[in-house]
């Protein structure tokens, strides 16, 4: 599933999984996908009349048609409301609970923080840290770190600005 699909807007929500689903000899049932990524009420509906967060629904539909055992979402909740972004990650939880392995790319460490069992950092292009979101904090805190006590307990977030470095850079 990447961050920005282009799904033709003129189809419906069954005709675009129906078509993703035609390019596997094997796979969901589309009732099941729909139903899966809450969609039932949007059957019939156009893609280009969906909400933010239905159309990335929708693009992980496309992504499980074939029943994959391992799933990349690439910033999947990029761009989208708060809710619509809880809404997703139950998916994620749900997709991952039924055995799909889920490779998530975020830029939101809260994200990683509540989906993954474990976190690569990266930066510059190679992985830095790679452990699980508790054993990082706890590495972190480990070295000293600690957060004014105003704030919150350290995160996923302080640990990757501690590996990578506070100043902006541009790419």
């Amino acid at each position: 599933q990447l961050q920005e699909t282009q799904l033709n807007e003129k189809l419906t929500v069954e005709e675009t999984l129906r078509l993703f689903r035609s390019f596997y000899d094997a796979g969901e049932e589309l009732d099941a996908v729909l139903a899966r990524v809450q969609l039932e009420p949007k059957r019939t509906a156009q893609v280009g009349k969906l909400s933010g967060g239905q159309k990335q629904r929708l693009s992980v539909g496309c992504a499980l048609v074939g029943r994959p055992d391992l799933l990349f979402l690439d910033e999947p909740t990029t761009g989208l409301d708060p809710q619509a972004r809880r809404n997703l990650w139950e998916l994620v939880r749900r997709i991952r609970d039924l055995g799909t392995t889920v490779f998530l790319t975020t830029h939101y460490m809260d994200e990683a923080e509540v989906l993954c069992d474990r976190v690569a950092v990266m930066d510059g292009g190679q992985i830095i840290a790679l452990d699980e979101p508790r054993a990082l904090i706890g590495a972190l805190l480990g070295r000293g770190f600690s957060k004014p006590a105003i704030q919150q307990q350290a995160n996923l977030e302080d640990v990757f600005l501690d590996l990578t470095g506070h100043g902006l850079r541009e790419v």
